[in-house]
């Protein structure tokens, strides 16, 4: 049901004036104990106070996307003293139980997202969150806030762009202090340097409470009514050094800090309380009184509160599988089929059954339907859930965060796993760790898939890539690669129904090779399969390269020699049992991987298989691994060749095991 909008209420000045202080007092107490040397780091909002007046024009169901200044902003929130302390002092309990830095505030249940520390990570999911207000219906909003050095970062400008094309509910906030650490951005800024078109931009004195109340609440009015964003222009003072770390004495001048010291926003508007008869001087001495006695009682009680226990580092990382899965209700086929077929067939299946799943990538609605044709006929069949994107893989990786966050399960496409680099930070910097740094409160459970690897001609260093050592070392994103058309739909199925982020590889050579069906399942993630059993050498290979494992069964057959080939098909969770279980029997071991040898995921198992006595023990040869050289993939079909594993360095390797 849609939330009915509240009316609008008068300001409670002196309320706020108290959390304003509320805010400066424990500031400054944090800088004492970072003195007394009983902090690690501090992240100060002095000067940023009377931008927090925004939070009484928000209601409980709006989602804050804040910057680390923002303390007095969660306190007008209805964060505590006591968390944010928690959160400083890094104590059991805390918002991310010791896991984020101090001022990376989070909040499920006052719909805070979790700070990330990469300034202006949090502006694609915020319009990924207010796309989703948008598709859902709804009259909340979203308020974005972020610092102005951050304002050059390529996101915001993305962000920006997305919320205007499609007029979503969303306020940033620009906290215009001037200063990027050390750096003046006067010079920089992309609003004095007339970037935005003017209907974008509120300029705002940030000092004055009452004008950022007013101009804050006709923003977000205009959000919530459907008029699309705003971007409000705040000129504060950073009345601090940008952190415990920095003294902003080196670089401004005194009578610089002087003259901010006479716009402090708490001063300004306690005297104008003062003035109108709203507060007496007494009044106002026993309320600082009275805060500094509250906020020291509090950080002091905070000290006693245990660190977090070591033991549970590990938790959050991932969710718990459901105990069991929906089956997938799609009949295989009578006639073999390919990964292609199998993909999009499943890609309508999930459609019918799932409401909440949205697809978005590059070229993806039909006539065109995915460069490869995953998605053909979906945007005709849901013209409401599957979106052409644009040019922009940070935007479709990092809305893709912001809608998880808020229920919805998307399915987005890169259209080539090379081109992801554009949304790596989003990926690794908010996908990877989200979980984990909120211990569990926000989660993104979505879907990223891309054709991926080589062995398709003339696709060079920027359609060939596989980098599978990239997405298996970052922790946090669960990463699958099917090799038959039964895996690719079983495990897409799973990861729909699973609650973390998982990246769906689709290896390009093999995708259109036709293979019998037998049924179609959901597969779990962290069990391999053994595409052929045999005695004599454990051959572990996966996506494209199980082709080559193949052949050299064929070829080694000739010989006497059967091969045991395993598919793993998820690396991360990976199936270490079954290799250890067929080791067992032949007690050689070679891997194939696409990937550079280097780094690469195939030496993570050779490790695991030598480090673990009892499975090294197992071994009577040295394990052998056939990878792509340390080289890139060049465009001339021959050279592509060159550098890939091939059958002849495949069984080059079989026959150093066995010798």
């Amino acid at each position: 049901m849609k939330p009915m909008t509240m009316e609008r209420t008068p300001l409670p000045k002196v309320e706020f004036l108290r959390t304003m202080f509320l805010s400066r007092e424990g500031d400054r107490r944090e800088g004492i104990l970072m003195r007394q040397g009983k902090g690690w780091f501090q992240v100060p909002g002095m000067g940023h106070e009377a931008l927090a007046v925004v939070a009484y024009h928000l209601r409980p169901d709006d989602y804050l996307y804040p910057t680390y200044r923002d303390r007095a902003l969660m306190l007008a929130r209805g964060m505590t003293t006591r968390e944010i302390a928690l959160d400083f002092m890094a104590r059991a309990g805390s918002s991310s139980e010791g896991r984020n830095m101090p001022a990376h505030y989070s909040s499920r249940a006052l719909n805070v997202f979790s700070v990330a520390t990469p300034t202006g990570a949090q502006c694609l999911p915020a319009v990924g969150t207010a796309w989703g207000i948008k598709m859902a219906g709804d009259d909340c909003v979203v308020f974005c806030s972020i610092g102005d050095a951050a304002s050059r970062q390529g996101e915001f400008y993305e962000a920006v762009c997305i919320a205007i094309q499609e007029k979503l509910p969303i306020v940033f906030m620009v906290e215009d202090n001037q200063y990027g650490i050390s750096t003046p951005t006067a010079r920089m800024l992309p609003m004095r340097l007339n970037v935005f078109d003017e209907r974008w931009i509120v300029p705002v004195n940030g000092r004055d409470v009452m004008e950022v109340y007013e101009k804050s609440g006709e923003a977000i009015r205009r959000a919530r009514q459907g008029e699309g964003p705003t971007i409000l222009w705040c000129e504060i003072d950073r009345l601090s050094s940008h952190t415990s770390a920095d003294d902003h004495r080196v670089y401004r001048p005194a009578e610089e800090i002087e003259a901010m010291s006479l716009r402090d926003p708490i001063r300004l508007f306690a005297e104008s309380l003062i003035l109108s008869g709203e507060l007496t001087e007494a009044e106002w001495q026993q309320m600082q009184e009275a805060i500094v006695q509250e906020v020291d009682a509090i950080y002091r009680e905070v000290e006693r509160v245990p660190l977090p226990d070591p033991a549970g580092v590990l938790e959050h990382l991932f969710g718990e599988p459901p105990s069991t899965y929906r089956p997938l209700p799609m009949e295989a086929e009578s006639e073999p089929t390919t990964m292609v077929n199998a993909i999009n067939r499943v890609f309508h299946t999930a459609m019918e059954t799932f409401p909440n799943v949205v697809f978005f990538g590059e070229d993806i609605e039909d006539p065109k339907g995915g460069v490869f044709g995953f998605t053909k006929g979906l945007s005709t069949k849901y013209p409401d859930r599957v979106f052409n994107s644009p040019l922009a893989e940070a935007t479709i990786v990092g809305t893709a965060v912001g809608l998880a966050a808020m229920g919805y399960r998307p399915v987005f496409e890169i259209q080539f796993i090379d081109f992801i680099t554009p949304g790596f930070h989003q990926l690794v910097s908010q996908i990877a760790t989200l979980r984990w740094r909120s211990k569990g409160e926000w989660k993104c459970p979505l879907i990223i898939y891309s054709p991926y690897g080589a062995y398709l001609p003339a696709g060079g260093m920027w359609h060939s890539q596989s980098n599978d050592g990239w997405w298996a070392h970052t922790p946090g994103i669960r990463v699958a690669i099917p090799s038959t058309p039964e895996d690719v739909a079983g495990l897409f199925w799973t990861a729909l129904q699973d609650e973390d982020p998982t990246m769906l590889l689709i290896p390009k050579h093999i995708f259109r090779v036709r293979r019998p069906v037998s049924a179609y399942e959901p597969v779990p993630f962290g069990k391999a399969a053994i595409r052929r059993d045999g005695e004599h050498v454990t051959v572990v290979a996966w996506g494209n390269t199980l082709e080559l494992a193949e052949k050299a069964a064929d070829t080694m057959a000739q010989q006497g020699v059967s091969l045991e080939i395993i598919d793993p098909r998820t690396l991360v969770p990976f199936d270490w049992e079954t290799i250890e279980q067929s080791l067992a029997k032949t007690g050689r071991l070679v891997v194939i991987h696409e990937d550079n040898r280097t780094c690469g995921f195939g030496q993570a198992i050779i490790s695991e298989m030598t480090t673990v006595p009892d499975r090294f023990n197992l071994l009577l040869s040295p394990p052998q691994l056939v990878a792509r050289y340390d080289v890139h993939i060049p465009f001339c079909p021959e050279l592509e060749y060159a550098v890939l594993p091939d059958l002849s360095r495949v069984l080059n390797a079989i026959q150093t095991v066995l010798d």
